[in-house]
């Protein structure tokens, strides 16, 4: 059977990644830094400060004293001790050194009325002027947790609107919601609406997050879309370097959320710069936009498109008939029918839980290693470009599987092995925490890659979108891990290794996808793993991907 003429057909004539797609595409990569401002903020408008009681009337200074003699003295006259958590920083007694004259012999504990900060580490946080503290000390995790749904609702919701109404004008809707909210949060006056703000943010940057790399995927040719989603996932990164940048020039955390903010009203501009995805106008049968458009790119790419190539492309792209379907629609619980697949599909959402969960609990607490937390958070962000660097060299040399399990198993033993390294070595416990996140990092660039090959066609959209609910569940939870270092400190690092490690062992029970030609039904799924390990002469019997079936 002769395969259909594609837009993917076209491209190869016009320009598979010319001119026009190459300024396109660094327009929309630019709006992604916008993201990783909101998705990562908590670090420092979040940022944990330091506390404890106010002993009396002028009391400011938080050491109390420079002298370790004194302070010792000062602190278990005046505070409530706990041999795993030191002295309380909810508590103190009503007679302290202060004010009993050196006689501690009597002690009532009392909670804190009025509390001393800490400014070391940040000059202003949200956690001090809500008082997230003692009893409202989860308070933190909550907000980070809301926020992580409010990213997954927006998934869905911008997901279905991109879909029914289009790239550009959901690309721009998200913006412009994401300029109100983003500001709104910075004017706050409760932990209540702050928190409801936040999680609006979280939606908003699901929808210019997703559409924006929708629509760079689609307008690249096939062989442009790996290299072309890896540069994208960049900008992420350069995003979270430019965070810690920011901090050191900006330490109010309202004026910070401002700044993180305000540069999305220059991408407002978009409405009238950014064009609509040409394969979105061929699918929802605008023809003559879409020819517009595509005449459009060849002048740009300085090449002529013939007429009967436009008039091929416009009458397959835009019949919707298909003698193969049964007319019944697939669902998740399909990926569960077949043994093979439902195993495969088991193992993905638990490395797409795992990875996302480590991804962002890292992130997230990178203003608790020992240090300057902007450094740290820069650092955290510099490593990410090597983790990507790293997939651009092996995904096409070494296969998904064995890149994936690498990864991930490297991952969860650097984590492992910076919980062994004495905390006083400051710069190996963080050498090896940042070497994990690296790894983590190139393990969700794989994730991306490998979910789509694994998958059928006919339920393919359906699968990601499961891997995308494991996903924010994992980030979702992940607040309330690093909230359990107030109980143990290594502990969220001890389970993100272990995590990490043990998605690496899992993931060797995954097929290889690299050269398999994508599965169509949900048979051709089930059975590509006993196809992947079916050798015939040294080579595999499938040798390659059905590029015309090809829809990542």
């Amino acid at each position: 059977m002769v395969a259909k003429f594609n837009y993917d057909d076209l491209l190869a004539h016009i320009g598979t990644f010319g001119t026009y797609q190459i300024r396109n595409f660094v327009l929309l990569c630019i709006p992604v830094i916008l993201c990783a401002f909101h998705k990562l903020s908590s670090v420092f408008i979040l940022g944990k400060m330091d506390h404890r009681c106010k002993l009396f009337d002028n009391d400011i200074n938080f050491r109390l004293s420079n002298d370790s003699t004194v302070l010792n003295e000062i602190l278990n006259a005046s505070y409530p001790y706990d041999i795993k958590k030191g002295f309380s920083k909810c508590q103190h007694f009503t007679d302290n050194y202060f004010t009993s004259q050196n006689n501690y012999t009597a002690h009532e504990i009392r909670e804190c009325s009025e509390y001393v900060w800490d400014y070391e580490k940040f000059q202003s946080s949200a956690i001090k002027t809500f008082e997230l503290i003692c009893e409202k000390d989860h308070y933190k995790a909550s907000s980070d947790s809301l926020f992580m749904i409010g990213v997954f609702l927006g998934s869905f919701a911008f997901g279905y609107l991109s879909d029914k109404f289009g790239r550009r004008k959901v690309f721009v809707l998200s913006l412009i919601c994401q300029l109100i909210f983003g500001f709104l949060t910075a004017l706050s006056t409760n932990f209540i609406t702050f928190t409801i703000f936040r999680m609006i943010v979280g939606a908003t940057t699901s929808g210019v997050f997703l559409v924006a790399y929708c629509l760079s995927l689609e307008m690249v040719g096939k062989e442009s879309r790996m290299i072309a989603g890896v540069i994208f996932m960049m900008f992420f990164s350069l995003g979270f370097m430019l965070m810690g940048v920011l901090a050191f020039f900006v330490t109010d955390w309202r004026f910070y959320q401002i700044a993180l903010t305000i540069p999305g009203l220059i991408f407002l501009a978009y409405w009238w710069i950014i064009p609509e995805s040409t394969r979105w106008l061929l699918a929802n049968n605008r023809k003559y936009k879409a020819i517009k458009q595509i005449k459009k790119i060849a002048l740009s790419n300085n090449v002529e498109v013939p007429k009967e190539m436009l008039d091929k492309l416009v009458e397959n792209e835009t019949d919707s008939t298909d003698p193969e379907n049964t007319g019944k629609k697939a669902t998740a619980l399909d990926l569960f029918r077949q043994p093979h697949l439902r195993s495969k599909a088991l193992l993905i959402f638990f490395n797409w839980f795992v990875v996302s969960g480590a991804y962002y609990g890292l992130s997230w607490s990178s203003g608790d290693l020992s240090g300057d937390p902007r450094w740290n958070h820069i650092m955290s962000g510099t490593v990410e470009i090597p983790g990507y660097i790293i997939l651009i060299l092996t995904l096409d040399r070494f296969g998904r599987k064995k890149v994936l399990a690498c990864n991930l198993t490297f991952a969860g033993l650097m984590l492992l092995l910076s919980l062994l390294v004495p905390s006083e070595i400051n710069w190996l416990v963080n050498t090896l925490t940042m070497l994990g996140k690296m790894s983590i990092t190139a393990s969700y660039g794989t994730m991306y890659l490998f979910s789509v090959e694994q998958f059928p066609t006919v339920i393919r959209n359906v699968a990601l979108g499961c891997c995308s609910m494991s996903a924010r569940v994992g980030a979702t939870i992940s607040p309330f891990l690093i909230h359990l270092s107030h109980t143990w400190k290594p502990l969220p690092i001890f389970i993100f290794g272990i995590a990490a490690f043990s998605g690496g062992f899992f993931s060797m029970f995954l097929p290889e996808t690299y050269k398999i030609d994508l599965p169509d039904s949900l048979a051709d799924a089930d059975k590509i793993g006993k196809a992947n390990n079916d050798i015939k002469n040294g080579e595999l019997k499938v040798l390659r991907r059905n590029d015309d079936n090809e829809d990542a």
